[in-house]
């Protein structure tokens, strides 16, 4: 056999191993936070500065949506583009929003508003009102800044990096005891109802998330954050 075939094998070997080990942390990690894709990338910047464009934020789902409370920091479907995709409408979509829960509304049926920490108010069908049927889950972890491999670097070299810095976390979430998680900024205590009962644009919202694989190089997910890096408010809108 000459050293190219052995080569070649060797290569071969290596991929193999690295999409077996990165399967396993895959499953691995979708048991441990309950979801089937507990990876997002932040888009923009409502949630500023609690969280950054390209951080990755990890969601856990084992949360019940009854357990939610006032502050946790959730990802969600927005609601009225939501309800028109389930409804197979014109203008549908599962649009993926990660911003903080401002108010429980209701206790029976449970019924939340939320806000980004860096917007004005909360905006009628685009991040209020939340049930249960919207929520995906609670953001458990925030890595920051990790979302530029998605962009910098090319498969499969973003995936070994990023599977090593899952392994850690893996390691760190059995390794310590779980703790309630505390962002460094907090809800202001005012509030500010909105008057517009229609369904808003939905590009005036300052915070989405990438619901794709988190790993995957998306050029959308770069047209989104072109959009949405002025954060404006509500008479500039005006």
């Amino acid at each position: 056999m000459t050293n190219h075939n052995l080569g070649s094998r060797k290569i071969i070997k290596d991929v193999v191993i690295v999409g077996i080990v990165v399967l396993i942390i895959w499953i691995c990690l979708t048991v441990i936070f309950g979801t089937a894709n507990p990876f997002y990338v932040v888009a923009s910047g409502s949630m500023l500065p609690t969280l950054e464009v390209n951080d990755v934020i990890i969601i856990e789902s084992n949360t019940a949506f009854e357990d939610i409370k006032k502050s946790d920091i959730i990802v969600f479907f927005s609601p009225a583009k939501y309800e028109m995709y389930l409804k197979g409408e014109s203008g549908g979509e599962e649009r993926v929003i990660v911003h903080r829960v401002e108010v429980i509304v209701s206790e029976d049926p449970k019924i939340i508003k939320t806000r980004g920490d860096n917007n004005p108010r909360s905006m009628t069908g685009v991040d209020f009102p939340i049930t249960e049927r919207e929520y995906i889950g609670k953001v458990e972890y925030v890595i920051p800044q990790v979302g530029y491999i998605t962009k910098i670097l090319q498969p499969p070299v973003n995936y070994i990096i990023i599977s090593i810095i899952i392994g850690v976390m893996v390691l760190k979430h059995f390794a310590t005891k779980k703790q309630e998680v505390t962002f460094q900024h907090t809800l202001k205590s005012d509030e500010t109802k909105s008057e517009n009962h229609e369904i808003p644009d939905i590009s005036l919202d300052k915070e989405y998330v990438d619901d794709k694989s988190w790993t995957k190089h998306d050029e959308h997910q770069a047209s989104k954050m072109d959009d949405s890096n002025d954060t404006k408010s509500e008479e500039d809108r005006k």
